[in-house]
């Protein structure tokens, strides 16, 4: 079968739109966090949520029925590569990617009225309630329970690496409904306000000092039955359902075409034996191989984008695409940290803040990127880790 993978006139159009767009719409202050790799806030997302919102890009892959633009599988590749370039906030998937389509797909009409148009307007922030202690990579052994008492859910129970879970409004949540049940036959699918009694987070600090995850604990949280989401002890399809789009568009094109470009612009600045390092030849040549790569990773990445809009369901290329994609935006960051030399040693977190006005030896391009190498090494870790992305690539391509 052949396959096109240029894009058309119609496609080329649309990218030139949305990056006009984005060019008078995306904050100045907004981009030059995201370019350096400043730490963003959460006001800074939901505002963005918001500007998208008001041209009515809020849900790029929501369909319109519920208030989203209906874009196909290359619209939306197209709007999320110029948002990288153009240093946009990520939207944050936790509400848009992962709880609404599953409300779309499983929820009530009460349950899709009052929550997806917050989702969309930037007015609610979810968070995930998945692993615990115990239960990550084997979500089914998850022993949070929820006892039925009257008209509410009786929850205790401990979740584990919640994104940002100390931003959130909301959480999707799998809890154990039916304990005598096999594993996955006796999970349901709670949807838990944040400021319920008997909530209490606390933060988990990251390689790099961050405060991006966190731990949660549900003690007595008594939660409405009018937020269970489709049907009692049936959580464990709706939680398959949500993965298939968590691990959407997860090989990171955009973002690591942009970094590679943040890495050019360091190399060159940064001199060895009295010239830029961009043209030292080692160097360079280091840097001329993840840019191929890129390349590569692209096309396969065009080469899904093509089977999805031709209704053909993409095979092991899923797990390549989260594979190479993890693999090259670590190498990316770590040959940032190579070409500063020592000035990526001294390691200040707060002087990664936007405003930040103490004292720092280093100039602004050396200030973030030993953080984010230090962050980068989850890539290959969540969404699937990469040895279990392996392990899908050897049975179902080799037969392994």
């Amino acid at each position: 079968m052949t396959m096109d993978l240029d894009f058309t006139a119609e496609e080329r159009a649309f990218r030139a739109e949305v990056r006009s767009f984005l060019r008078d719409h995306l904050p100045a202050a907004v981009r030059h966090k995201v370019l350096n790799g400043i730490c963003l806030e959460r006001e800074d997302y939901l505002a963005w949520q918001r500007v998208l919102h008001a041209r009515g890009w809020g849900g790029p892959s929501w369909p319109v029925a519920f208030g989203g633009t209906g874009w196909g599988p290359v619209r939306q590749y197209l709007f999320d590569d110029a948002c990288a370039e153009a240093g946009a906030p990520r939207l944050v998937p936790f509400g848009l990617k992962m709880v609404a389509p599953v409300l779309m797909a499983f929820g009530s009409a009460a349950q899709q009225q009052r929550f997806l148009p917050p989702i969309l307007a930037g007015e609610a922030w979810w968070c995930q309630g998945y692993s615990e202690p115990g239960a990550g990579s084997d979500l089914a052994a998850l022993r949070t329970r929820a006892v039925r008492d009257g008209e509410h859910y009786v929850v205790n129970g401990q979740k584990t690496w919640t994104t940002f879970a100390h931003y959130a409004d909301w959480m999707f949540c799998l809890v154990r409904t039916d304990p005598a049940a096999k594993p996955q036959r006796g999970i349901s699918f709670l949807l838990i306000d944040m400021s319920s009694p008997g909530i209490r987070v606390r933060p988990i600090r990251t390689l790099d000092g961050a405060h991006e995850v966190n731990e949660v604990w549900l003690e007595g949280v008594r939660v409405p039955v009018a937020n269970l989401v489709g049907e009692e002890n049936r959580g464990w399809t709706y939680a398959k359902f949500l993965l298939g789009h968590e691990r959407s568009n997860i090989a990171g094109i955009g973002i690591a075409r942009r970094e590679l470009a943040r890495l050019k612009r360091i190399a060159r600045s940064e001199t060895g034996d009295g010239r830029p390092l961009l043209e030292a030849p080692l160097f360079a040549a280091r840097v001329a191989r993840v840019e191929i790569e890129l390349m590569a990773l692209e096309i396969t990445n065009l080469r899904v984008l093509s089977a999805e809009a031709e209704q053909r369901a993409p095979g092991v290329e899923a797990s390549i695409l989260k594979i190479r994609g993890s693999e090259i935006q670590q190498e990316i960051f770590a040959l940032m940290t190579e070409a500063l030399g020592l000035q990526a040693l001294p390691y200040d977190r707060e002087a990664m803040a936007a405003g930040y006005a103490g004292d720092c030896p280093l100039p602004v391009h050396a200030r973030t990127p030993t953080s984010q190498y230090l962050n980068m090494r989850k890539l290959s870790i969540y969404g699937g880790s990469n040895e279990i992305q392996r392990n899908i690539i050897a049975r179902s391509m080799l037969g392994l």
